[in-house]
């Protein structure tokens, strides 16, 4: 007996943080520069910062020049379907065949498999969130209200963006609330030429050079964007903001942290006569051993949808359908921006003009639909990302010039290109859900996840205007060769999965409160994509970061009060 609790003690925290991307670094550094001693549990491989393994690699290093090989597009044929899954970054992506699910209806589950998860494989996009984005909800009778307004987590954006370094212009919009931000990256000429005839053209809408978290001032520890656009990889410099290169370092710096990898969490412990989560059930995915730590608080931050894995497979007496699922609502609301590519010009002119580097990103146009004037065919809006360039080299490929002609053929800048990206709002549909699929398992013999996720009318209607707003934007600019045949992405393609354990004020109709704690399990706390109300139409991850920051605020002002 005396050895067991021995061994119970060597296993017990004052906190476990399940995850180590973007959101469960950031809980790993806040509690532990708060005294607290943390166990963070990844499941994916050891990766140390900053030896990425191909990071500083010559495209000739790689055996199929940078395309993906029969057989990565075999062991991991759903993370191919994105864009970001490449031959020179594919060792942080999980392998499919070992890690199954279901799609009743297409979903694209794009999963890191490493530590810092996909902080690692981010676009860096970090855009705030205004009340026109917290109030939507209630305005339009769509899902839920939101417990918290923008003025609650406005403090939490500053000293996230002051930690992260977050690139940008304080442009003045209303919509997408200026922060704390780096000297801008500069856009360059065709992108001034946009801006110029957009603003021109269009009183409602703007371009501004996007804001990300690249370094374009020191930050200690961290090193310049050297302008290599090869962040996909790993940064060796720490240039841009990932759990490894960041938040990681200061959590381990407090000397509070303990980090296990290789580690997938299978459940939450609950304890029924407590009316607590006592810890969580890990299996060693090097050795399918299974191994249980305890502690007093428990960060659930494994992504969306893996979090709802973990809550739905927590069962017990009191919580049969799932921990801390009273409401029904866990595995529901699974919402994901709906994306459209393939928009794009050609620009003529700006011929004697060329750019230096490579920068990590390009131009924003914020959100300018159902702003002010409503429409009629859909609710809520959507923004376009884009970038312009010149062709280079490659364009020689497969043409019919040799020797001196070819060299300065592909030596000499192509033409102008413009590209469009749109991101739009999804709404939240409670029977857009994951549940347990109990007639396949995984390698480990769990019971896996079947995805019933749509997008609706609501979504096809802005993505049709997204795409006649891009030919509208081009055709105005005196751009040629149009092209408009971008097709609406599957859910999960954005890669902003959202939902599954929503926030809200009533313990009936949500899961969590206003500071991510779970209603029915207060030592629980959601602060990944899972905690999300609705989807707005910018990029999630400063939010994310914002909440889990302010979440462990509270989470340690509670302890201090002993109502945790």
């Amino acid at each position: 007996m005396n050895v067991n609790l021995k061994g119970k003690q060597q296993h017990t925290y004052d906190a476990i943080v399940v995850g180590s991307g973007i959101s469960g670094g950031w809980a790993a550094k806040e509690l532990c520069e708060n005294g607290l001693k943390v166990l963070m549990l990844e499941r994916g491989k050891p990766v140390e910062h900053p030896n990425y393994p191909t990071s500083t690699k010559n495209p000739w290093d790689f055996p199929y020049r940078g395309r993906l090989s029969p057989e990565q597009k075999r062991v991991k044929h759903i993370q191919a379907r994105h864009w970001s899954f490449q031959h020179d970054n594919e060792h942080f992506y999980i392998n499919d065949l070992d890690n199954p699910y279901t799609e009743k209806n297409r979903f694209d589950w794009v999963r890191g498999d490493v530590l810092g998860g996909r902080s690692l494989l981010w676009s860096r996009q970090c855009l705030r969130w205004s009340d026109l984005d917290f109030e939507a909800n209630l305005q339009d009778g769509h899902g839920i209200d939101w417990p918290i307004r923008y003025k609650d987590i406005a403090p939490w954006y500053d000293y996230i963006e002051k930690f992260i370094g977050v690139s940008g212009n304080r442009d003045g919009i209303a919509e997408l609330p200026d922060g704390e931000f780096q000297p801008p990256m500069e856009l360059n000429c065709v992108e001034k030429d946009l801006k110029e005839k957009v603003e021109k053209n269009f009183k409602d809408r703007k371009v501004i050079v996007g804001r990300t978290a690249n370094l374009t001032a020191p930050v200690k520890g961290r090193g310049l964007c050297q302008y290599r656009s090869l962040c996909h990889r790993g940064c060796p410099y720490g240039a841009y903001f990932s759990t490894n290169a960041s938040t990681l370092p200061a959590a381990f710096a407090t000397g509070n942290l303990e980090l296990k990898t290789n580690t997938l969490v299978n459940r939450v412990l609950y304890d029924d006569k407590l009316q607590r989560a006592t810890g969580v059930e890990v299996i060693d995915t090097e050795t399918n051993q299974v191994t249980e730590y305890f502690a007093k608080i428990i960060f659930l931050n494994a992504a969306t949808v893996a979090t709802a894995f973990i809550l739905l497979n927590s069962t017990s007496s009191r919580f049969p359908n799932g921990l801390g699922n009273g409401s029904d609502q866990v595995g529901r609301n699974v919402m994901d921006h709906h994306k459209c590519m393939g928009l794009g010009a050609s620009v003529e002119g700006f011929e004697d003009q060329y750019y230096e580097g490579r920068k990590p990103i390009g131009f924003s146009i914020p959100r300018f639909r159902n702003v002010k004037e409503k429409r009629n065919d859909y609710v809520r809006g959507f923004n376009l990302q884009g970038g312009a360039s010149r062709s280079g080299w490659w364009r020689g490929m497969g043409g019919d010039k040799i020797g001196k002609d070819l060299k300065e053929f592909v030596t000499t800048p192509g033409g102008w290109n413009i590209g469009f990206t749109g991101f739009g709002e999804c709404l939240p549909y409670e029977d857009n859900r994951i549940t347990l699929n109990t007639d396949q398992k995984d390698k480990f013999g769990r019971n896996t996840l079947n995805f019933d996720v749509t997008f609706r009318e609501n979504e096809k209607a802005m993505q049709k205007d997204m795409v006649a707003v891009a030919g509208e934007i081009m055709e105005a600019a005196g751009y040629k060769n149009i092209r408009l045949d971008g097709n609406m992405s599957f859910p999960g393609n954005a890669n902003h999965e959202m939902g599954t354990a929503r926030m809200g004020r009533d313990p009936k109709t949500s899961v969590l409160n206003g500071f991510n704690q779970m209603h029915e399990v207060p030592n629980v706390f959601i602060t990944d994509g899972s905690f999300m109300t609705s989807a707005s139409s910018v990029n999630p991850s400063l939010t994310y970061m914002a909440m889990t920051a302010r979440a462990c605020d509270y989470v340690v002002k509670e302890m201090k009060k002993r109502n945790l």
